[in-house]
């Protein structure tokens, strides 16, 4: 299946306020912010997509799909 084939976000970076900066992938690369939204983006990442906030800039989410402990948010620190 290809979904196990593509890297999956496993740990994040963040700033003071909580914001996402960083994350670090399955194989291990570290990605900042624009390059992981990207890749997203490319299709490369699974388990995550991209929406535009009200602000009109894209952002990283993680897929809907029922259950809190994958969202991004519960990524441990690296």
């Amino acid at each position: 299946m290809i979904n196990n084939e593509r890297e999956r976000f496993v740990a994040a970076q963040r700033n003071g306020d909580g914001d996402l900066l960083k994350f670090q992938t399955s194989s291990g690369r570290v990605l900042d912010y624009q390059q992981a939204l990207q890749e997203v983006q490319a299709g490369s990442i699974a388990g995550v997509n991209v929406f535009k906030g009200k602000d009109g800039e894209m952002y990283i989410r993680g897929d809907a799909d029922g259950d809190p402990t994958n969202n991004l948010d519960q990524l441990p620190q690296f």
